[in-house]
Formats: structure tokens, C-alpha cells, sequence
């Protein structure tokens, strides 16, 4: 195997678990926040129109809409870390 070809495994692979990772950090602790920001005078406003907000679990949330909440997350990870560790997954 190829040195390009491990280091495009490793964007792949860390890419994946890091949109995992932050998609659940949003489902559980970003959802749990939305109270707060309605005690900030400029956030509440904004966020005026969500009627009494609440911390979701992931299984109230769905299993299908989280990966389809984290995997594109993942593929935003792809992005930075091609360019970072020049894989050239993406054409120039």
C-alpha cells in the first residue's frame, strides 16, 4: 500500500469520526443550549420563533437523520484535511 493511499485511509477515517463526533455534540449539547440562548436579550429575539426549547437524545433524534446530520460534517473534515495533508482526494 502506498504512502498516498494510507494517508488518504487516515483523512477518511478521522474525517468520519470527527463529523460523528461533532453531529453528536449538536444533537445533545447544542439542543440543550437553545434554553440559554433565550435568556440573551439579541439571541432570543432571533430564536423567538422555537416555542419552548428542549435537549434532544439521540434516540428521539433518529439514528437515519444523525448520519444524515454528521456525515456531511465528516465530508466538510474531508475538505480541510486533503489540504492539509495533501492527499489530492479532491481535484485542485
Amino acid at each position: 500500500m502506498s504512502s498516498l493511499a494510507i494517508r488518504r485511509l487516515i483523512v477518511w477515517s478521522v474525517s468520519m469520526v470527527l463529523g460523528l463526533l461533532v453531529g453528536y455534540g449538536i444533537i445533545t449539547v447544542g439542543f440543550d443550549l437553545l434554553p440559554i440562548l433565550h435568556q440573551i436579550p439579541i439571541l432570543g429575539w432571533l430564536f423567538g420563533g422555537i416555542k419552548n426549547p428542549q435537549g434532544v437524545s439521540l434516540q428521539e433524534y433518529g439514528i437515519q437523520y444523525y448520519l444524515f446530520t454528521s456525515i456531511p460534517i465528516g465530508l466538510v473534515f474531508v475538505i480541510w484535511l486533503d489540504a492539509f495533508m495533501d492527499t489530492r482526494i479532491l481535484p485542485d
